[in-house]
C-alpha cells in the first residue's frame, strides 16, 4: 500500500511549532528509561546516565533540563532481570525527585520495530509508581512511530515506510526476532498478544489520526476515559503528529490523568518541544579538545542485514583501515576465548598508532533453541567485545569510539569505557546516531557514538567514520543530506 492511499480517509497534517509545545510543558521532568542506548539519537544536550543510584539521578535532575535518560539496557536481559532493573530505577528516581521536590513523568523508551519487554516494563513501572506514590497510572500510551526513520502508524497499524511504500512491520525481519518476535502489526492486536489475552484488542483505546489532528482537547478527552493502566495506542506519521500527541498528553496531565509512556526514539524530543538538531560537524565534535593523533575504534556487534551491508561498505571505503574479526565460536568456548581475545587486542593496539581499526563479530549469527539461551550467547559475545575495548583503552586511547548495535553500544559504554554520566550532544546523521560526551571515567574527552543495529542506508556507517576521522578544523559533514532509517 502507498502512504497516500492509507492517508486518504484522514485529515491533513496540522503544523505545530516546537515553541508551542514548550509553552505547555508540565511542571515535571521526563525520566526516560531507555532499554538500549540508541534512544538518545533524536535528542541533544540532555543528560544520560548508565548508573542509577539516587546520587546519580540527583545529579541528572540538578542539571535543570526537561528530560534525562537512564540507560537500562534491559532489552539484553531476561524478563526477571528487566523487571528488577526497572523497579530499582523507578524507586531510586522517585526517591531523588522527592528530595528535590520534583515531579516525574516516566517514559519507557523501546524499539520502533516493537521489540522489547512489553508489557513487563510498563507493568513494573506502574506498580512501582503506585507503591511509592499511592497514585495509580491511568493510561499507558504507546507511540512507537519514528517518522524520520520510516516507522509510521496509521489507523493503529504500524508500518515501515520506504519510497512511499508501506510494509507492515510484522512482515519484516524484526518481527521474527528470536526473543521478541510478534505476529501482528496492528497495535491493538500486538497489545493483546503480548499480554496473552489479559487485555483484549477491543479494550485498547486508539488515538487515530482523526482524533490526533482534531487537536489536544480531543486527545485529552480520550485519555480522560482511561483507568487502571489502560493501553492507548497512537498513530503518527509526522513530527507534527508527535507534537500534537504531546500537547494532548500535557493537557491530560493538567486535568489530573496520570500517563505512562512506551515510545520510540523521537517522542521525547516532541514532548519537550525540542527542535531537531542538525548533524554534528567535525569542528563541533572536537571543539575545545585535542583530536588526538591515533586512529578511531569502530566496534560492530549487530547482525541485522543493514549492519552487515554497512560493514562491507566501510571496509571497501577504508581499505587501509585494519580489520579484526571476533569469532563467535571461539568466544563462547572457554578453551579458545582467552588466546583469541589477546591476539585481537594486541593487533588492534598496534594498528591504532597508524589509523582506524574496525573490530567486528563474525557475521554468522549463532543462536540457541530458546530466546533465553540466545540472549545468553549474545551476552557472552558482548562481554568479549567489552573486554577488548577496555584493554585497548588502557593501552592506547583512540581518537573516537563507535559502537554498532544496541547491546554492543550499551555494554561498551558501561563496561568498556566505564561511563556513568554523559551528555548527549546531538546526532551524527539527520535525527539519528547519537554522540555522547563522557563526563567521567577513563573515556572522558573521547567522543562516543551510539549507533543502532538497524540504522541507516548502506553508506551511513562510512559517513559517520569520515566525519570523525576528518581534521578537527573541518566544518562540513558529509552525512548531512539524507534522512536515515533507525530503530
Amino acid at each position: 500500500m502507498l502512504l497516500s492511499e492509507a492517508l486518504e480517509v484522514f485529515p491533513s497534517s496540522v503544523a505545530v511549532a516546537a515553541p508551542d509545545v514548550r509553552k505547555h510543558l508540565p511542571d515535571a521532568v521526563f525520566v526516560v528509561l531507555d532499554d538500549d542506548p540508541t534512544g538518545t539519537q533524536s535528542v541533544a544536550d540532555l543528560p544520560v546516565l548508565t548508573s542509577w543510584t539516587v546520587e546519580d539521578i540527583t545529579w541528572a535532575l540538578a542539571q535543570g533540563h526537561p528530560a534525562f535518560y537512564i540507560l537500562t539496557n534491559s532489552r539484553s536481559l531476561p524478563a526477571d532481570g528487566a523487571a528488577a532493573r526497572n523497579r530499582e530505577i523507578a524507586a531510586n528516581a522517585l526517591a531523588a525527585a522527592r528530595m528535590l521536590d520534583t515531579e516525574l513523568i516516566f517514559v519507557s523508551r523501546s524499539d520502533s520495530t516493537l521489540r522489547g519487554h512489553f508489557p513487563l516494563e510498563t507493568d513494573v513501572l506502574a506498580e512501582t509508581i503506585l507503591d511509592v506514590t499511592a497514585r495509580p497510572v491511568d493510561a499507558v500510551v504507546l507511540v512507537p512511530a519514528f517518522p524520520d526513520a520510516g516507522r509510521v502508524t496509521i489507523d493503529s497499524e504500524h508500518y515501515m515506510l520506504a519510497a512511499e511504500e508501506l510494509t507492515p512491520v510484522s512482515a519484516t525481519e524484526f518481527a521474527r526476532d528470536a526473543t521478541f518476535g510478534f505476529p501482528s502489526s496492528n497495535l491493538r492486536e500486538y497489545v493483546s498478544t503480548k499480554t496473552h489475552g489479559r487485555i483484549g484488542a477491543s479494550d485498547v483505546l486508539a488515538l487515530t489520526l482523526d482524533i490526533i489532528r482534531g487537536g489536544p482537547e480531543q486527545i485529552a478527552d480520550l485519555l480522560s476515559t482511561a483507568t487502571g493502566s489502560t493501553p492507548v495506542v497512537a498513530d503518527a506519521v509526522t513530527e507534527d503528529d508527535l507534537r500534537l500527541i504531546s500537547l494532548g498528553c500535557h493537557l491530560a496531565h493538567r486535568r489530573g490523568t496520570t500517563v505512562l509512556f512506551r515510545v520510540g526514539p523521537p517522542f521525547v524530543r516532541a514532548a519537550i518541544g525540542q527542535e531537531p538538531h542538525a548533524p554534528l560537524q567535525t569542528s563541533e565534535i572536537y571543539a575545545g579538545r585535542e583530536s588526538g593523533s591515533t586512529g578511531g575504534l569502530i566496534v560492530v556487534g549487530s547482525h541485522v542485514g543493514v549492519t552487515s551491508r554497512q560493514l562491507h561498505h566501510l571496509t571497501d571505503a577504508f581499505p587501509h583501515a585494519s580489520t579484526e574479526v571476533l569469532e563467535v565460536e571461539a568466544i563462547i568456548s572457554e578453551a579458545t576465548r582467552a588466546d583469541h581475545l589477546a591476539a585481537v587486542v594486541g593487533r588492534a593496539v598496534d594498528s591504532l598508532a597508524h589509523g582506524n581499526i574496525v573490530i567486528h563479530t563474525s557475521r554468522t549469527l549463532v543462536t540457541a533453541a530458546s530466546g533465553e539461551e540466545s540472549l545468553a550467547i549474545s551476552r557472552k559475545v558482548s562481554a568479549a567485545v567489552v573486554e577488548v575495548v577496555r584493554r585497548i583503552l588502557e593501552s592506547s586511547p583512540p581518537r573516537f569510539v563507535i559502537a554498532k548495535g544496541g547491546i554492543t553500544s550499551s555494554d561498551v559504554a558501561v563496561y568498556g569505557l566505564s561511563i556513568r554520566r554523559a551528555m548527549v550532544r546531538g546526532p551524527m546523521l539527520p535525527g539519528i546516531v547519537s554522540l555522547w560526551e563522557p563526563m567521567d571515567g577513563p573515556a572522558r574527552g573521547i567522543p562516543y557514538v551510539v549507533f543502532a543495529g538497524n540504522v541507516g542506508t548502506d553508506t551511513s556507517l562510512t559517513d559517520v567514520v569520515r566525519t570523525l576521522s576528518a581534521p578537527s578544523h573541518a566544518t562540513s559533514n558529509s552525512a548531512n543530506s539524507q534522512p536515515e532509517e533507525t530503530r
